[in-house]
């Protein structure tokens, strides 16, 4: 007998293998998985004809003693057992048992033995579900899809940081070789920083610079250019005599109460108490209402008090007769979510209200990009400047006003009401900006401007700049 095996990763190559070696008659002994594997015994069809129907001269054809007596106490035995291992050795039995049977008689319980150790037929592979089956490569898909896009995420964000790392020592390098050929570009570098102004300004500017001109010369043309891209209110006449409703927004603290109360005074004094009415929002500070309610009963104006969108409607249709109406808003951060529900709620008053945002002096330049970003929304009518007499240097301010594009109407430089609230001089706040940092402008070296500069190297591309008019 020629016991033959075949292994495969699945049964149907495994049977393929079968069917390629024995023929399609083959028959299978055992169909196993084994070590990842899947393994197959199998028998040519001739072998199994010739253990069906041994030869005559061997020791199957021999008659053997019929021991089914035996098996009595085994009716689920199968069909063929080794009798002779079976059956005691020294048991003694009745003779009639021992009657010898023919070689013919043999082969059917033979051929049943056989029958009942082949299988009916080659295992099936099982049915795949086709709705699993989709389900399964649609996620493998998404996953891959997610994989994907988080390397992608990732080489994006290295080509960034070397493009950014490129640019600054290109930067560098190149304001390094001109700070040799040029150095009175150095001179007014270090006066614009130490003024306020920020890098990128300063270097789009210095780098628009006229050549072969020195120090004094490049100062001048400096401040120049500033006067020319600080848009101002050159009359506050037209503010007054066109009237409207006029919204003061900011963060906590930047000086809008005060700010309202002098624009009031001035709307007062040019048109009378009964042209003007108050109102405030600010229904969260202590006292907040009640400093504004005090300036009203100075000025003899009735102060309104809102506190949401409705009441803000229903004081506005009643106020319509006035010719002027100031609001005056909550303090709030400018990273507070409830900002974008003021703009909204202003916006949706159902009067054309002018947001005029208050920028305080005394602020970093980022601290004021962030400001504007937030109660941009969909646009400003104009700006103030507040509390100019705290501020060591206005460049900050200047430089925001100039890149945000923004109308500069008033500047404020103290507590007095009205007093201290004055139109915007687009000349006298530039030489203010560089007038007392004389002494200032030589905390940077010449070894410290090229790092400075490094972070400059995308300036060309900056879109807050493309504005700014050189002549």
């Amino acid at each position: 007998m020629n016991v033959k095996k075949f292994t495969a990763a699945t049964s149907r190559e495994a049977l393929r293998k079968v069917r390629d070696a024995l023929g399609p008659d083959a028959v299978i002994l055992s169909n196993r998985p084994v070590d990842g594997v899947v393994e197959i015994l199998a028998l040519d069809n001739d072998d199994v004809a010739s253990l069906a129907s041994p030869a005559a001269e061997s020791e199957m054809a021999a008659p053997q003693p019929r021991l089914d007596h035996l098996h009595a106490f085994e009716p689920e035995a199968p069909a063929f057992v080794n009798r002779r291992a079976a059956a005691p050795a020294a048991a003694p039995a009745p003779e009639h048992v021992f009657a010898p049977r023919r070689a013919a008689q043999m082969e059917p319980e033979f051929e049943a033995a056989f029958s009942a150790r082949r299988p009916a037929a080659a295992p099936a592979e099982p049915a795949f579900d086709m709705a699993a089956m989709t389900q399964m490569m649609q996620a493998a898909i998404a996953q891959a899809r997610e994989s994907a896009a988080a390397e992608m995420n990732g080489m994006m964000s290295e080509i960034r940081a070397m493009r950014g790392m490129m640019e600054s020592q290109l930067a560098e390098l190149s304001w390094g070789s001109t700070q040799q050929r040029e150095p009175q570009k150095a001179v007014v570098l270090r006066e614009m920083l130490a003024a306020g102004f920020s890098a990128s300004l300063s270097r789009y500017l210095i780098d628009k610079m006229p050549a072969n001109k020195d120090a004094a010369e490049a100062m001048r043309w400096i401040k120049t250019v500033l006067a020319r891209n600080l848009t101002t209110m050159a009359d506050e006449d037209a503010l007054f005599d066109r009237g409207g409703v006029f919204a003061l927004v900011g963060p906590t603290g930047v000086g809008k109460t005060t700010t309202t109360a002098k624009l009031a005074a001035r709307c007062v004094m040019r048109h009378g108490p009964e042209k003007l009415a108050l109102i405030t929002t600010d229904a969260y500070r202590i006292g907040g209402h009640e400093q504004l309610r005090i300036y009203g009963k100075i000025l003899g104006v009735m102060v309104h008090s809102v506190k949401d969108e409705a009441d803000l409607r229903i004081a506005l249709k009643e106020l319509k007769n006035k010719h002027t109406v100031l609001i005056d808003t909550i303090g709030m951060s400018q990273r507070d979510q409830m900002v974008t529900e003021q703009v909204a709620m202003l916006a949706g008053a159902g009067a054309d209200v002018k947001r005029l945002l208050c920028l305080n002096a005394t602020s970093t330049n980022e601290t004021l990009n962030e400001v504007v970003r937030a109660y941009q929304g969909s646009g400003l009518h104009g700006c103030i400047m507040t509390k100019l007499d705290e501020a060591a240097s206005i460049g900050n301010v200047l430089d925001v006003v100039i890149r945000q594009k923004l109308n500069l109407h008033y500047i404020s430089n103290g507590q007095r009401v009205p007093e201290d609230l004055h139109l915007a001089d687009r000349a006298m706040l530039v030489d203010r900006a560089f007038r007392g940092r004389r002494d200032a402008g030589n905390q940077f070296d010449d070894a410290d401007l090229p790092l400075v500069m490094a972070h400059t190297g995308n300036v060309a591309n900056d879109s807050s700049l493309r504005g700014v008019r050189l002549g």
